[in-house]
């Protein structure tokens, strides 16, 4: 009943920014948690990034941590993934997740506590 459309991903060289929009339509994601995850051709979906209900509470992956921001506008039903100093590493295609159930002020951070999944967004990053 929620439908997310991932936009914003490319081809950068290493170094570059880009920054990943998740629209949403259905219904209003005010008061689900959102996530990011990314998968690389031959490996499994991990986590990338993670914000509770309002923002307010974040997360990040190791590897992704003082680069990337998520954050959200509740307003535009929109969720947002800034992307700094990309690597090659970064490559993957991108996904925008949501919680559509359990403690709504929380943060998630396995694919299977998720509910809603978009199609993806390619990000590519050349040396």
């Amino acid at each position: 009943q929620v439908q997310l459309v991932e936009s914003g991903g490319g081809l950068v060289q290493a170094g570059g920014s880009l920054r990943l929009s998740c629209a949403a339509s259905g219904r209003a994601i005010r008061a689900y948690a959102m996530g990011w995850f990314r998968q690389a051709p031959g490996k499994e979906r991990e986590f990338v990034a993670v914000c509770n209900w309002n923002g307010g509470r974040t997360d990040y992956a190791n590897s992704v941590k003082g680069r990337f921001t998520i954050s959200r506008d509740n307003a535009k039903n929109t969720v947002y993934l800034r992307m700094n100093s990309l690597k090659p590493e970064d490559t993957a295609v991108y996904y925008c997740a949501a919680v559509g159930s359990g403690d709504w002020t929380s943060i998630y951070y396995t694919p299977n506590e998720y509910d809603y999944w978009g199609q993806g967004t390619q990000v590519t990053v050349s040396s």
